[in-house]
């Protein structure tokens, strides 16, 4: 199995702590799309006839597309391939302000079936701050207008270590994510990444990062009430309902191959990684039957076992032993148990019968460290 991953690059404007590609050149839609239909056409072939189970258009803000510039490619996927039929799951990451009555009834006749919403928060000072443009009650009316739409399947993302944001108000946010019984909840913990805005208001002293004991408490309240509320956390971001989680997503932790189509756009084929360069210009420019601009890193064996470690070790599942076996060798599943006994034997880890190496749920806030000392 694969899936699709079409980075839509454009944004009406950047939030403060973003760093992926994006441009707010909204008059070059049109070029992008056909450029993307160019690259399918180029890269499609590249699944080996592999059955493709989902397609996720990710951003950026990909409800800037209009219905019309989403159904061609769409359609073009679906023409260049005859695998629509064995497709299980079409997410479209949106703006809550971009979900007019009117976008939400047209996006009904598209067999887009999951829809995530970047919301962050549930306050409006905060959502300020951080340059979203949207209000927390535009939220709430994004999520209720997809829900009456027979859109259910919704996602949200929330961030928490906000600037001036307290523990209430992060428990403020939860509620209300809770209360609009949305399928899926995303959570992460706000970074400075270097160069964006938030960055630079930290570097002026305008913004600091939340303390340590706040974080643990974030993540703790985060699992308490989602738990409490019937979520399954199945990956250290990640909360469910039963029967609700990314499938996409899941491909990427799972070591499942995929292709990334759009500027900026990663991909991988079970032995290397590739990404687009972001740089809609030149992906624009790309001539019909050329390779858009990117670059390729092959992966070592070493390299590959690390990155199964840092991405099924993320998930409730954890690591298949017999799998990292079978497909890396012995040594690899020597080397995995050794560094894991220390943990094990302090009730960090957990070895099941059935051969799975999972974190237990007290350790998973300070996962990077015991992922750390498993890497070869």
């Amino acid at each position: 199995m694969a899936g699709i991953y079409i980075h839509v690059p454009f944004c009406q404007s950047r939030c403060a702590y973003c760093d992926f590609y994006s441009t707010t050149l909204l008059t070059h839609r049109e070029a992008y799309v056909d450029a993307v239909c160019r690259e399918l056409q180029h890269r499609l072939p590249e699944l080996k006839g592999e059955a493709v189970k989902t397609i996720y258009f990710g951003g950026g803000t990909p409800s800037t597309l209009t219905i019309k510039e989403l159904r061609r490619i769409l359609e073009y996927i679906f023409q260049l391939s005859s695998f629509s039929s064995q497709l299980e799951e079409i997410t479209l990451e949106a703006n809550p302000d971009d979900l007019t009555e009117k976008y939400v009834e047209d996006l009904r006749t598209l067999p887009i079936n999951r829809v995530s919403l970047g919301i962050q928060s549930f306050h409006d000072r905060t959502l300020r701050l951080v340059g979203r443009r949207h209000t927390a009650q535009e939220a709430i009316d994004a999520v209720r207008r997809l829900q009456q739409a027979g859109l259910t399947n919704i996602s949200i993302d929330l961030i928490y270590g906000l600037p001036s944001e307290t523990l209430d108000d992060w428990a403020y946010s939860l509620d209300q994510a809770i209360a609009l019984g949305v399928k899926h909840i995303s959570a992460y913990h706000l970074t400075y990444e270097e160069g964006t805005h938030l960055w630079r208001m930290q570097e002026q002293g305008l913004v600091s990062p939340i303390d340590e004991e706040q974080s643990v408490r974030s993540f703790e309240l985060l699992r308490e009430k989602l738990l409490a509320t019937g979520y399954e956390h199945y990956e250290i971001s990640n909360f469910a309902l039963p029967g609700y989680h990314s499938r996409h997503n899941s491909s990427y932790w799972q070591g499942i191959i995929y292709i990334g189509i759009g500027p900026g756009a990663h991909s991988y084929d079970g032995y290397n990684r590739r990404w687009n360069l972001g740089n809609l210009t030149d992906y624009i420019a790309t001539p019909q039957d050329a390779d858009v601009p990117h670059e390729v890193e092959h992966l070592t064996t070493d390299e590959r076992y690390d990155e199964r470690v840092i991405t099924e070790l993320r998930t409730a599942q954890g690591i298949n032993l017999n799998t990292l076996k079978a497909d890396l060798g012995e040594r690899y599943h020597t080397h995995c148990l050794h560094a894991a006994t220390p943990y094990i034997h302090r009730g960090q880890l957990i070895h099941t019968a059935d051969e799975y190496l999972r974190l237990t749920p007290d350790s998973i806030f300070v996962s990077n460290a015991v992922m750390r000392d498993l890497l070869w």
